[in-house]
């Protein structure tokens, strides 16, 4: 596990703190962006002025994780290889697969959460129908008028660099979203279930008209931190594991038990031209 813990987030809200005391987090850093980040990888000193302004000490994190701006990304990818990172994460983003039995106006309203995220997102809509593409364009049309300022505008920026694609089949509606490999992969479609079992490359995968997007992030708690930029073909979410490391350890109290081994060491060693290592090994024949 983790024996200490440090939250960054540049305004936090009552219920921020409120989650961090429950998290059981020993630090919370109140800046976000870049700053934050060089705050963690090579720590703070603790600073005191009395009583009402002394503020401990930060220690180096071996890990840093979480989504952020683009100044967060930027300060990870410097950060990283001096400490652990998660992931670089880019612009947030959905993709829809829908056919013909889609609704417009609930595909629609997930387009539009992504897109109010930031003018960098981008909600993406895959289908075998120019009908139901058609339909749903209207649909965001409208809904997104009737957002609330400064939503409308960041979802309205957002839209511009979304798009929709027109497949022949649902086949090639899953071939072009494993190649995209969004973030967020919402499946609606009449047998949502045979279709996702067929996709491969998502962050996180919605199945069915009633699964929305926005309730894995709020409500259900799947990983709310996950692949974006098509990184998701190799890669996975935030999770337990990375906050875990792999250590291998070896033991060896009979030599007459490890012989064969040795004997294959040594012929190895030489063969790559390590004499040294050939002699090490041998050191260890009986």
């Amino acid at each position: 596990g983790c024996p200490y813990v440090v939250l960054a987030s540049p305004r936090p809200a009552p219920i921020t703190l409120a989650a961090a005391h429950v998290a059981g987090a020993d630090i919370v850093l109140c800046v976000g962006g870049a700053q934050a980040i060089g705050s963690m990888a090579y720590g703070v000193s603790a600073y005191d002025e009395g009583s009402s302004s002394s503020i401990p000490e930060v220690p180096p994190c071996d890990v840093i994780v979480g989504p952020g701006n683009k100044w967060v990304t930027a300060a990870k990818s410097i950060v990283n290889g001096y400490c652990g990172i998660d992931m670089l994460a880019g612009p947030s983003e959905v993709l829809v697969i829908a056919d013909e039995t889609a609704d417009a106006k609930i595909v629609a309203a997930d387009l539009i959460a992504q897109a109010e995220h930031d003018v960098v997102a981008r909600a993406i809509l895959v289908s075998d129908s120019a009908n139901v593409i058609d339909a749903v364009d209207k649909e965001v049309t409208r809904q997104v008028e009737d957002l609330p300022e400064p939503n409308r505008s960041t979802a309205m920026e957002a839209l511009k660099q979304s798009f929709s694609i027109v497949c022949k089949d649902i086949d090639e509606c899953i071939a072009m979203s494993d190649k995209l490999a969004p973030e967020h992969l919402e499946v609606q479609t009449v047998n949502s279930q045979e279709v996702a079992d067929k996709c491969a490359n998502y962050g996180g995968l919605f199945i069915g008209t009633n699964c929305a997007e926005v309730l894995g992030d709020y409500g259900a708690g799947p990983n709310h931190t996950l692949p974006t930029g098509g990184t998701g073909r190799y890669t996975g979410g935030l999770s337990v594991f990375n906050f875990l490391r792999i250590r291998t350890w070896m033991r060896i109290d009979k030599k007459e038990d490890c012989q064969e081994m040795v004997e294959d060491s040594v012929r190895m060693a030489r063969l790559e031209g390590l004499e040294g290592h050939a002699r090490a090994a041998e050191a260890r024949r009986l």
